[in-house]
């Protein structure tokens, strides 16, 4: 096909040679597989794989001296393994292969076209990086290729795919279990009702910017697909709480829901979500503005599992939410809340007396919270690895030193972002030093760091990462005047 990557001249040698220099380990195994015993572990040769691509070489293969001095024995005859293995191996061998090399060997011979097209090859397909040349066609001819084989597809990105296909797609391999259709923008809700009505086991749907998706979709799915766990909507925007009534009915298997930019997502939706899938694990309600309180307070009530919640630019959010997470959600592990503008250090005083799981926590733009919520969190929350208080400007050294002295930072803390902190000083770097585990802090627009602060930082931790602005100075005007001055930070357009 077109996607195929023609053969190098050494790549069959390469290939023959590792399969030949590992002969008498591959005999063991081929005599385990017909009694039925595990099959042994191959010596001789180290094979690093890599994931070949049209631009990379092909995998790199180190012999051992044993191996080579086999090598310089084997004859030309010896080494057809066409001859010297059964199919059965040589399909277990190519079962390791991608994409690109199952359709670099299939030029290689006829049996090897045999082998590396056959359906048990092609369990697991990502078309991802060959988006761009992805058309109905292809998808169709796969899934006659596969059939039941194909457990996983990813066709993220693949614009050109529509209906028909993913129709064609449906009734052929209906054993799939994760599908990925994020970004195909032609799809409508006649994809959803074909995997509805022909792939019930289905466990991964990602739906993500498929923008004509609408309520119809998670009914079909909500009734064909009861085993589904995990189910991406992010940003379509047509779908509403009936729709996702209609799935949690039906889907209570479920463990992650993720609704980015979905406006019509709103409180009724996510109570009846918390009410029948009670085992939520991850919550990704991004910028779905008309949720509230209590939302929150529900998912709370219901969903104790629940290890990921994201609630970013949910304006309409009080400390009353943060309380409820104390009382219900005490295995949260992530939270994000940035854009959330009424939480206050009471709230996370709450959270964090309960929350002490918590490793990731986005606090960006919770512009009414304090030192004070520092101090709370660096003694309630040992394991915080990744914190983030850009736009925080309250915040000052005193809540750093708090954060740095904490319980778990100088083993745990990985990731700290200060952006436009105005009142963070150099004193706060100096707060910093006993993080010995810190990756990666972000300075961008806190115009009291100095480059001496950053330097002495960096003296203590060697492989820490700052990323941090400084405008460059304008110059004085000149004494005589008259010619005019610009701005040397920006730009005339």
């Amino acid at each position: 096909g077109t996607d195929c990557v023609n053969i190098r001249a050494n790549d069959e040698e390469v290939l023959r040679c590792f399969l030949r220099c590992s002969e008498r380990e591959l005999a063991q195994e081929v005599r385990g597989a017909r009694s039925g015993s595990a099959t042994t572990k191959r010596r001789g040769v180290r094979w690093r794989h890599g994931r070949p691509s049209p631009s990379r070489r092909a995998p790199v293969m180190t012999l051992t001296p044993k191996a080579k001095a086999e090598l310089r024995g084997v004859t030309d005859d010896e080494a057809l393994i066409n001859k010297k293995l059964p199919k059965e191996l040589l399909l277990r061998i190519f079962s390791y292969l991608d994409v690109v090399s199952l359709c670099s060997c299939a030029q290689v011979s006829r049996l090897w076209h045999e082998l590396a097209l056959d359906g048990s090859n092609w369990q697991k397909i990502d078309l991802f990086d060959f988006q761009t040349d992805i058309e109905g066609p292809v998808v169709e001819n796969i899934s006659r290729r596969c059939g039941g084989f194909l457990k996983k597809l990813s066709l993220r990105g693949c614009q050109s795919v529509e209906d028909a296909s993913l129709k064609t797609f449906a009734q052929n391999c209906n054993n799939i279990e994760d599908l990925n259709l994020n970004g195909c923008k032609k799809l409508t809700d006649s994809t959803c009702q074909s995997l509805g009505r022909h792939c019930s086991k289905l466990t991964v749907l990602d739906l993500g910017s498929c923008c004509q998706v609408t309520d119809l979709s998670l009914r079909a799915i909500g009734q064909g697909c009861p085993n589904l766990e995990h189910l991406n909507i992010s940003w379509c925007d047509q779908v509403s709480k009936y729709g996702v009534e209609a799935l949690a009915q039906g889907c209570g298997r479920l463990r992650a829901f993720i609704s980015k930019g979905c406006p019509l997502v709103n409180d009724e939706a996510v109570s009846q979500l918390a009410n029948l899938c009670g085992g939520l694990q991850t919550l990704n309600l991004h910028e779905c503005t008309h949720i509230t309180d209590a939302a929150v307070q529900c998912v709370s009530q219901h969903c104790p599992k629940l290890h990921f919640l994201c609630v970013s630019n949910c304006a309409q959010l009080t400390d009353a939410s943060l309380v409820s997470l104390s009382q219900g959600c005490q295995a949260l592990c992530t939270l994000e809340v940035a854009g959330c503008t009424q939480l206050t250090d009471s709230g996370f005083q709450a959270l964090s007396r309960s929350c002490h799981a918590l490793e990731k926590m986005d606090l960006e733009e919770c512009v009414l919270i304090t030192d004070s919520t520092l101090l709370h969190l660096a003694n309630g929350c040992p394991r915080l690895q990744q914190l983030s208080l850009s736009h925080c400007e309250l915040v000052t050294d005193e809540g750093i030193r708090h954060l740095g002295a904490g319980a778990g930072a100088a083993e745990h803390l990985l990731v700290l972002e200060l952006d436009n902190c105005p009142l963070i000083t150099d004193a706060s770097l100096e707060h910093l030093v006993p993080c010995q585990s810190l990756q990666r802090i972000e300075l961008y627009d806190c115009q009291l760091i100095t480059r001496a602060g950053i330097r002495k930082l960096r003296s203590h931790l060697l492989d820490l990462k700052v990323h941090a602005y400084f405008a460059p100075v304008t110059p004085p005007p000149s004494v005589g005047g008259g010619r005019p001055r610009y701005c040397r930070c920006c730009v005339v357009l």
